[in-house]
């Protein structure tokens, strides 16, 4: 983006009322025009709402964050540049570079380092906060030439490694990707000497874009895709089955096919972390189940499901897999090395990622799998991601011992040994209650998402709660499967975000969570902010059935009336309560 485009977005009109996005942003130096691309960046995010980039004190960033009142903004952005560490590590400070003068540098850096961490961790509770280390170089202060890493140099890059890595296992914290950055901003073409020297402005223009990108987007982050549908011939390994045999295809390095066995290994760590894997593949399913049970093969049997092996249409296939995930194209990934297939199944479903697999272009498999990890890279793994696939799986006999059950659902729902776990909380660090909100479709009150940073501050109001619920039953644990996300005052509660995965329909668990705002948070009236979607028809169904009637926005349910229509429930109950 050019400085004359970021202006052009900033005199966008917005309607008076708009909601501000309110961030401060934190650096030593004049911000300049980083503040103005980072306002530019979260307008082109956010089109309604208003930026509003507030900004701490010229050369004090430490002292900028410890007087910061966290309670205003929605996020904070940390830019550190190696004078916050030691004035002499810039170039407005004279008189520091004497061989003698190096020890003392690198143990104020360590200091400085130190308290970073300390005011960073303390504001990093309350407010979403996106921390970018040094992007410029270090000057040449360093007896060694240039091309030779000085033993000072390096410990500077420890110091900053070592904080970075403490910080990025904090919640509440983001690092930005220095490996990223120096893809999208490279290294030699950021310092602007004359500017940083004259106006206190260290950054080119095209760095201060490239920066504002990434901090924008670790602010407002996009929801995660779900699942990834992939093909296997010429995709999943080298060569076609029917053709070559079980024994001749082939993903090794002897045989010129490592690509495909880098593709195996990124899937299965795809699978590892939570993303439902499927494989939709024009093929015989006696070869296919034959190749699965090769020792050499990166990714398992176990790691996927279902498997969609015939001669039909790729769509079709994909169609079906959609149904077992019982998740929307819009959140599903489809990789096939045929652009024929491609095409056919984007047509079918224009809402599915469809990516064409580069077969032969070593680079190209390279970038595919740095576009996936932007597709379902997530901040952390929880214990929850363990259990997705296996209880998509343990979904298929629940619904047929439903639908086969000769007695009610009744009977049966009596007999499943269920048991559901409540956890009250007034704060936002649960992880997987924050990407449940901002996954599920179909069990949602309205549909909205929610950036981190407006996550953590709906928290800050002392009336606000969280109630995550768990579930498990005969058929294996579903893990954290439901979130209400409200407001309590007196004896009614408003409730902003309901949401449950899908994996828990019929199981009752809903009525179980009204239950639970009545009777444990002493409620007599339950006010939804409810908005009907196009995805969230089984909600729309559950308030009609509960309501009597379809419902309405901002919709009321009372006590008296739950009491009425709600159906008989079975589970065994536990609560915990977290101040």
């Amino acid at each position: 983006m050019k400085l004359i485009d970021a202006l052009e977005v900033l005199k966008r009109s917005v309607v008076d009322d708009a909601p501000e996005s309110k961030v401060h942003l934190a650096c030593s130096f004049t911000p300049l025009h980083l503040q103005t691309f980072l306002a530019a960046q979260l307008r082109i995010r956010r089109p309604r709402h208003r930026a509003v980039i507030n900004t701490g004190l010229f050369g004090d960033l430490a002292g900028s964050i410890e007087r910061l009142d966290p309670s205003g903004i929605h996020a904070l952005v940390v830019v550190v540049e190696w004078e916050d560490l030691d004035a002499r590590l810039g170039v407005r400070t004279l008189g520091g570079w004497r061989p003698s003068s190096l020890p003392d540098i690198a143990d104020s850096a360590e200091q400085a380092a130190a308290r970073l961490r300390r005011v960073i961790l303390k504001v990093s509770r309350f407010v979403l906060t996106v921390v970018c280390m040094p992007t410029l170089p270090l000057p040449p202060l360093f007896w060694t030439p240039p091309d030779r890493a000085a033993s000072l140099e390096l410990h500077l890059h420890q110091i900053v490694g070592t904080i970075a890595a403490s910080l990025s296992e904090q919640p509440g914290v983001c690092i930005a990707n220095a490996q990223f950055l120096g893809e999208i901003s490279p290294p030699s073409q950021r310092l602007d000497l004359k500017s940083d020297v004259i106006a206190g402005f260290p950054y080119t223009l095209q760095h201060a874009s490239a920066l504002a990108g990434l901090l924008s987007g670790l602010i407002d982050n996009q929801p995660l895709k779900k699942g990834l549908i992939t093909d296997l011939d010429d995709t999943l390994w080298s060569g076609i089955l029917g053709e070559d045999g079980v024994s001749g295809i082939s993903w090794h390095l002897e045989r010129q096919t490592h690509m495909h066995g880098l593709y195996q290994q990124f899937v299965a760590s795809l699978a590892g972390a939570g993303v439902l894997v499927g494989v939709a593949s024009k093929n015989d399913p006696a070869l296919v189940e034959q190749v699965f049970h090769r020792s050499d093969l990166f990714i398992t049997k176990n790691d996927i499901f279902p498997f969609e092996v015939h001669w039909s249409r790729k769509s079709e296939s994909v169609r079906r897999i959609l149904d077992t995930w019982n998740v929307g194209a819009d959140s599903v990934v489809f990789v096939d090395d045929s652009p024929m297939e491609v095409a056919e199944v984007k047509t079918a479903l224009p809402e599915l990622e469809c990516v064409v697999f580069p077969k032969n272009d070593y680079q190209g498999v390279w970038d595919l799998l740095k576009e996936l990890r932007g597709f379902f890279g997530k901040p952390l793994l929880t214990e929850d991601d363990s259990l997705r696939l296996g209880s998509i799986r343990n979904a298929s006999p629940w619904r047929d011992s439903m639908q086969s059950a000769a007695s009610s659902a009744d009977d049966f729902l009596r007999t499943a040994d269920a048991s559901i776990a409540f956890s009250l909380t007034r704060e936002s660090g649960d992880a997987r209650a924050f990407e449940l909100v901002n996954k599920t479709n179909q069990f949602n009150i309205n549909g909205k998402r929610l950036s981190e940073s407006e996550w953590r501050n709906f928290f800050k109001d002392p009336a606000a709660f969280l109630l995550v619920v768990s579930y498990k039953d005969k058929y294996g644990p579903l893990g954290k499967i439901a979130v209400v996300m409200g407001k309590s005052t007196e004896r009614k509660i408003h409730v902003h975000m309901w949401v449950m995965s899908c994996r828990a329909f019929s199981r009752r668990v809903e009525h179980q969570c009204l239950r639970y705002l009545f009777e444990d948070l002493g409620a007599d009236e339950i006010v939804f902010d409810y908005q009907p979607t196009s995805r969230n028809g089984p909600l729309q169904e559950f308030f009609a059935a509960l309501m009597e009637g379809p419902p309405a926005e901002k919709v009321g349910l009372s006590r008296e009336l739950f009491s009425k229509n709600a159906p008989p429930l079975f589970h065994r109950i536990t609560k915990a309560v977290h101040v």
